[in-house]
């Protein structure tokens, strides 16, 4: 019996160009990220010489023209304490409200957030520009 064997091509992947490709994508996402700021309100905050750190729970930030926002949510505050307190519940250490007010904000509306932090447990944080004080 006379069996050949066929010889057979083997199936070549050219992954030349997909490292090149891989690289600029790479690249792209970094550049973007750096360029994406979660903190999209726009605030002039106090000077101050020290800064205390503290794992953000939820960020609270007062406009200039007294609006409540919740993380990028508008709120008002009677819904504030509404808006907290579900994100306040899941976190199992001590939470945390990072008050980001702007300079031109009255002291009640930072305040009346501490007030609402306190009341649902969680220790409350003002925001401040690192650059040194005023």
């Amino acid at each position: 019996m006379d069996i050949k064997r066929r010889i057979r091509g083997h199936a070549e992947v050219h992954t030349g160009a997909l490292n090149d490709i891989l690289f600029i994508l790479l690249l792209f996402f970094l550049i973007v990220s750096t360029l994406a700021n979660p903190n999209v309100i726009k605030l002039s905050q106090p000077k101050a010489k020290s800064d205390t750190k503290s794992k953000q729970t939820v960020v609270v930030s007062i406009d200039a023209s007294n609006q409540f926002y919740v993380g990028t949510t508008k709120v008002s505050l009677d819904e504030l304490k509404a808006k907290l307190q579900p994100i306040l519940a899941k976190e199992t250490d001590q939470p945390s409200v990072v008050i980001n007010a702007d300079k031109a904000v009255p002291v009640e509306n930072v305040v009346a957030v501490m007030r609402v932090a306190r009341e649902l447990g969680a220790r409350s944080v003002l925001a401040v520009d690192k650059s040194g004080a005023q």
